[in-house]
């Protein structure tokens, strides 16, 4: 990758390239930040780990910020995690999470008030945001409106300097990759949204950065169409070889885009873990609780649900926390993680598990069955994208979705019994 010149203003889609990233952060001191804030011991809120030898290591980072009266919060607190070259990693939680924080900090947009950031083994402390190497991409595309798509897309190639002939050959070859191929004389205000996202994504893309961060780039877009680009964005992504920190509070989204999948809520990090391993074995009830499980059970008094469709064992008996996972469960479910915030714990018979394996049930685990163990009654019932969602209230459980092809909508306040769904392989 050619090293960006720091006599140049960054290019579009670069850190550094809004007048608002090239304002300097106002630092709080890591004293009065922490006597302030309050310090957390060394290794609390998130475990530390090895650097890797290549790419992103974040090392027990904690980050502060100041609101307008003065009151410093704590935004990231001791978080750890990498990112390996070629990897995309999604940084997946609810809005105040300090995921965005984090992705700031990584780019050197918000100083640490400690830890460590490295990329190769080196510390990017003292790096300045241009000098990086790192692209950013937002929401808004932040594309020129009197620029065409091809002269958007060399934008970058252009500050650095390039050859044109080299950023004719880059041009379209990433036009190709984002689906634009032959859009190049367009001119930007004559696409889509969809169209102008996938222009931002190749002009982000164009300078080679070694890491690209996304900041919530499809949340503007509805959702079938997020749902077809997040696809599209991870094809990119890997037909580029480019490393990735892809921030969203959508789980679909993070799934459809994601290697790895770091959940992190109220400035912790949660767990860290592949797409396929976080939804079937989730740390905490918190994380199963925003992954859309809705209910949890004792495993070991609902063994006949064990296994089914849309449940997930959370944490292990015995196992231990692995890095990133400060509140994984160990032999049961941490109070405190067990609860969404200011939610009152849960009274024995309302799916309070005070010890032994925990089971969550989400839409689609159940069917209705006349001879089911479970018994409730309907509380809604409606049809979307082809499917009957019921909302069924089960004695002593809490609300469950009961999914199903047949469009008959049952009245509210029906009497109902649940059993299992079948498995998807019967």
């Amino acid at each position: 990758m050619t090293t960006p010149d720091p006599t140049r203003p960054a290019a579009p889609g670069e850190v550094g390239s809004s007048p608002q990233d090239r304002q300097s952060a106002v630092p709080i001191s890591r004293r009065s930040a922490e006597s302030e804030a309050g310090a957390r011991p060394a290794g609390e809120g998130g475990a530390g780990r090895e650097e890797h030898a290549r790419g992103l290591a974040v090392n027990e980072l904690v980050v502060h910020y100041r609101d307008d009266d003065g009151t410093v919060a704590l935004a990231v607190d001791h978080v750890s995690l990498d990112v390996a070259p070629g990897e995309i990693l999604a940084l997946l939680g609810p809005s105040g999470s300090g995921k965005s924080t984090l992705l700031r900090a990584i780019a050197g947009l918000e100083r640490p008030t400690s830890g460590r950031i490295t990329w190769d083994s080196r510390d990017l402390a003292d790096v300045p945001v241009h000098r990086r190497g790192f692209g950013l991409m937002f929401q808004d595309g932040q594309l020129f409106a009197h620029r065409t798509v091809a002269r958007n897309v060399s934008f970058g190639l252009e500050m650095a300097r390039i050859p044109r002939q080299e950023q004719r050959a880059r041009v379209a070859e990433l036009l190709e990759v984002v689906g634009l191929a032959g859009f190049g004389d367009r001119d930007v205000a004559s696409l889509s949204g969809g169209e102008r996202q996938r222009v931002a994504l190749a002009r982000a893309l164009a300078p080679r950065p070694r890491l690209l961060l996304l900041d919530e780039p499809l949340s503007a877009l509805d959702r079938a169409l997020r749902e077809h680009l997040a696809a599209e964005v991870r094809t990119a992504l890997k037909a580029t070889g480019t490393a990735a920190v892809f921030v969203t509070h959508d789980h679909d989204e993070a799934f459809a885009v994601a290697d790895r999948i770091a959940v992190l809520d109220d400035a912790r990090l949660l767990q860290v873990d592949t797409p396929v391993q976080l939804w079937r074995r989730p740390a905490t009830v918190r994380v199963a609780q925003f992954l859309g499980f809705e209910v949890f059970v004792p495993a070991a008094d609902h063994e006949w649900l064990v296994g089914a469709p849309g449940t997930a064992l959370v944490g292990a008996p015995g196992e231990p926390a692995s890095p990133g996972r400060a509140d994984a469960v160990v032999g049961g479910v941490d109070p405190d993680a067990s609860r969404l915030p200011g939610e009152p714990t849960a009274a024995a018979g309302e799916g309070a598990v005070v010890g032994g394996q925990v089971l969550a049930v989400g839409p689609g685990a159940l069917r209705l069955a006349d001879d089911g163990p479970w018994s409730g009654h309907v509380v809604a019932s409606g049809f979307r994208r082809g499917v009957t969602h019921t909302a069924v209230a089960v004695e002593g459980v809490g609300e469950v979705t009961v999914l199903g092809q047949e469009p008959v909508l049952i009245e509210p306040g029906s009497p109902v019994r649940l059993d299992r769904s079948p498995d998807l392989s019967t």
